[in-house]
């Protein structure tokens, strides 16, 4: 069972059993359509498409963020429709190493199921080992996926706020330094971050777009965290999607057990009591 990562070597030696999906979870924020005229140009063999907006999230409302969870039970259809179940191994991939696909991953997790991977160094990985792109639309089946929620794997702002308070929460922001530091802002609002928290750019992750080894990770986790447990570090970023590619980097490193702000900046930033903190 693959629950971090696969190469596209492995998939490649996989790809025809019968008990594996492949999910194309390639988006762009600033052209919302891209992923998906990108897919019907051509993606995996079998690959079913899952656009950001319309599967992987909800409507957005006053209160929330960018991107707000979808509704378990609404994805857990779409998920069955994907031919998969319980059983099976599901591998999501994107076109800019897992920055969009991770949310996918993290997003089976919460749903209870755990065979889930993303491939490393993505569609273009796929490509230089020799992979063909197909254009054929796979046929949507019609299985039950019971989702198994695991609440505890995500914050609501209430319940982070409570732990900030209590000292009890690490936060971890992956949006890049200088979104950090409010020094720019190209989305959202408010620039900023929430007070205390703490900054690994989900780029720190990688080497030439593919994840950096288990002991790099992992060595690099400590040097921000020190000994706090992993069970502390609360990550968030813009709106809870590329949050999902720190918590992946510290499930490869071997750090489990860490959980998400789904709401994130996009969210804190509703509120103007809540405060806003600017430079390191």
């Amino acid at each position: 069972m693959f629950t971090t990562i696969i190469s596209a070597k492995a998939l490649q030696a996989s790809i025809t059993q019968p008990d594996w999906v492949i999910l194309d979870c390639r988006f762009n924020l600033m052209d919302t359509a891209a992923g998906r005229t990108a897919y019907a140009e051509g993606h995996i063999p079998g690959a079913f498409y899952l656009h950001l907006d319309e599967d992987l999230s909800s409507g957005i409302t006053p209160e929330t963020g960018r991107h707000p969870l979808p509704d378990a039970n609404e994805l857990a259809e779409k998920l069955g429709r994907c031919g998969i179940t319980q059983s099976t191994q599901v591998v999501v991939y994107d076109d800019c190493s897992g920055m969009m696909a991770g949310r996918c991953w993290w997003l089976l997790r919460y749903l209870g199921h755990d065979a889930v991977a993303l491939l490393d160094g993505g569609l273009q990985a796929w490509q230089r080992a020799g992979g063909k792109l197909d254009q054929k639309l796979p046929i949507e089946a019609n299985l039950s996926f019971p989702p198994s929620l695991q609440r505890d794997a995500n914050l609501v702002v209430d319940q982070l706020q409570e732990e900030r308070m209590g000292g009890s929460a690490i936060l971890v922001d992956a949006r890049a330094a200088e979104r950090f530091r409010g020094e720019v802002e190209p989305i959202d609002p408010i620039a900023g971050h929430v007070p205390e928290a703490l900054n690994r750019p989900l780029t720190d992750n990688l080497a030439d777009g593919y994840f950096k080894a288990p002991e790099q990770l992992k060595s690099e986790w400590a040097a921000l965290l020190g000994d706090q447990p992993a069970e502390q570090v609360v990550h968030m970023c813009g709106s809870g999607v590329t949050a999902c590619h720190n918590q992946l980097s510290m499930e490869i490193a071997g750090l489990t057990g860490s959980r998400l702000y789904s709401g994130s900046w996009s969210e804190w930033i509703r509120d103007p009591k809540r405060p806003v903190a600017k430079g390191e």
